[in-house]
């Protein structure tokens, strides 16, 4: 059993209105001092594989595939 992480984010440049939203609600909130918010995705996954370069392989297929828009959004994995 192989357990991952997959972080999905948007790209810079692109713009994120529930970010800018969040921003907002925690200067109403006091928090002051915050910076940029920027939302994302967090994937937590458990796969059935022995073999860890073909579970990898298989995450970047999923990423690329399902679980990111790769022209907006960039992904990291984490094998854990």
């Amino acid at each position: 059993m192989i357990k991952a992480r997959v972080t999905v984010t948007l790209k810079n440049g692109v713009l994120d209105p529930q970010g800018k939203a969040i921003e907002g609600a925690l200067g109403s909130l006091g928090f002051d001092g915050v910076g940029q918010v920027r939302q994302g995705k967090v994937f937590d996954l458990e796969l059935n594989a022995a073999d860890q370069a073909k579970a990898e392989a298989d995450l970047k297929a999923m990423c690329e595939k399902l679980l990111a828009n790769t022209v907006i959004e960039n992904y990291s994995i984490a094998i854990l």
